[in-house]
């Protein structure tokens, strides 16, 4: 890595580095998550400045909000009524989790790369009475830029991981697990309420 936060082999794009909840300097306030059929969670999000203070509060309240929400993993902002382009993750201590990068916000992340595809089985906060099975790529790389300070983000992650960065991303495009399913016979009613 370059003095300049640059990863010679990405050219621009750097790792997490010692990015934390508190970089954001302010704190998160605990917003109400949206359910289907609320439209908001069809929308296309628009991308963000990732410097604005919007977008930094916007960050630090999907933080705060997956914190206090029981088995929540990932939420992104149409998820608490906000069509823009932000998520939060943490798969930290989930038992399917391989990679772990901690808990981090994105803004304007996309998939750059996606292979290893695997059928598994997803829920949402979103979509509470409901699982499905869905085919999503076990090992990608993801694309973005960390609120706050705008530095540009590569991240190369599998498994469990994977799979909530690109729930999370579909989120920010207007969809939900529910428009990946194979059909009907791969919906589920959830048997465990969180």
């Amino acid at each position: 890595m370059t003095a300049d936060g640059r990863d010679p082999e990405t050219e621009a794009y750097a790792g997490l580095g010692a990015w934390t909840p508190e970089s954001l300097g302010v704190p998160g306030e605990v917003r109400p998550v949206v359910s289907a059929p609320e439209q908001v969670l069809t929308y296309v999000g628009g991308e963000v400045d990732p410097t604005a203070e919007e977008t930094v509060r916007l960050a630090a309240d999907l933080i705060a909000t997956m914190r206090v929400s029981p088995g929540c993993v990932g939420l992104a902002a149409p998820q608490i009524g906000v069509a823009a382009r932000v998520f939060a993750v943490d798969v930290t201590g989930h038992p399917k989790a391989v990679t772990v990068h901690g808990v981090f916000a994105l803004c304007n992340a996309r998939v750059v790369e996606a292979s290893r595809w695997k059928v598994a089985r997803e829920g949402c906060m979103s979509v509470p009475d409901l699982t499905g099975d869905v085919k999503r790529a076990s090992r990608v790389v993801v694309e973005g830029l960390l609120p706050g300070t705008g530095t540009p983000v590569r991240l190369v992650t599998d498994g469990f991981e994977a799979r909530a960065l690109q729930h999370e991303i579909d989120h920010c495009a207007g969809l939900l697990f529910l428009d990946r399913v194979a059909g009907a016979h791969a919906i589920y009613q959830r048997k465990v309420y969180l």
